[in-house]
């Protein structure tokens, strides 16, 4: 594709269409995308102190945090895209690389909520050792032959599923699916060498924001037992928004976002629950499967306070990261 500013029939610059097409991944299979339960074919540590455990809990000396991080468009940033400048770029990868180390001891084992997975009801992948899961198309033949080996957590795994279920959620398992790109894209950057255990676990449909919240307060002892739970998606997701013409949606919603991620806990998540009423915020998430990964890493969060380690610029429009603990 050329770098230039002819438009296409709906009005969108092809630098815009170009970086639209990669933030979607899978814009033209959309949330059916999501729920798939099969994986795309392939064209081709420190230690933790421990203080005893129950019902099959290993628990940690230092709890840990729970985040919130966007993962860019499509494979990026293992291919280039056309559009956003180095230093910007270079930005969110510092960011992402950084994550190992936002905890005081590394994690035995990393729970992921993914923007791009749904299920009727909370869904726990399986596989012993899943594959990647290419949930994006028209991209450069390299980036369907992308590795990232991560093994699974058979032990976290069912400890997420059993703590769901006593959350009062019906649950489900998956043995077939694979990583998609949000969660392999971000973690390949923060942990290249693929040597911490993952557990995926989908979001449910609907995408109520209240049983969101209860799903990370069922989660969040996994925090005193060396798990990171991590939450991908982005703070701005409207397809034809990216390139820049939403800049200003992007800038007010993400000011709005900011304020209620770092309030007090209890206003947090009624801001939360409220989303919808916030300025601009379905111009901002015309569909909402992009947030609802910020509402599990909240309840999780329970007492503590957010705050936001990254809020950079990317594809023409602000994003931000939210840490909590």
């Amino acid at each position: 594709m050329s770098d230039d500013s002819s438009h296409d029939g709906q009005g969108l610059s092809r630098r815009g269409a170009l970086a639209a097409a990669a933030i979607a991944g899978v814009a033209a299979a959309g949330a059916a995308a999501a729920s798939s339960n099969q994986p795309a074919a392939a064209p081709g540590s420190a230690a933790t102190a421990t203080h005893g455990s129950s019902a099959g809990a290993t628990h940690t000396s230092a709890r840990m945090p729970v985040i919130n991080v966007p993962h860019g468009g499509g494979p990026w940033p293992f291919a280039d895209l056309g559009f956003g400048t180095r230093d910007e770029h270079e930005e969110f990868l510092r960011y992402l690389r950084a994550i190992p180390s936002i905890a005081a001891t590394r994690p035995t084992a990393l729970l992921v909520l993914s923007a791009h997975w749904e299920e009727s009801v909370p869904t726990i992948m399986t596989a012993a050792q899943p594959p990647l899961y290419f949930d994006y198309y028209g991209f450069p033949p390299e980036t369907y032959r992308l590795t990232w080996p991560a093994p699974n957590s058979p032990s976290v795994a069912s400890r997420a599923e059993a703590l769901l279920r006593a959350g009062g959620f019906r649950t489900a398992t998956n043995n077939t699916r694979g990583y998609d790109h949000g969660t392999f894209v971000p973690l390949k950057v923060a942990f290249p060498s693929a040597d911490v255990p993952v557990v995926q676990v989908s979001l449910k449909a609907g995408l109520d924001p209240e049983e969101h919240l209860a799903m990370g307060r069922a989660l969040a002892p996994l925090r005193d037992e060396g798990v990171l739970i991590v939450g991908s998606g982005m703070s701005y997701h409207n397809m034809r928004g990216f390139g820049g013409r939403g800049a200003a949606v992007a800038e007010t919603f993400d000011r709005w976002l900011r304020e209620a991620v770092q309030a007090e806990p209890a206003t947090r998540d009624q801001m939360l629950r409220e989303w919808t009423r916030a300025p601009s915020a379905r111009d901002a998430h015309p569909r909402e499967e992009h947030l609802i990964p910020l509402m599990v890493i909240a309840g999780a969060a329970g007492a503590d306070r957010g705050r936001v380690p990254y809020n950079g610029t990317f594809a023409g429009v602000r994003l931000s990261a939210h840490h909590f603990g």
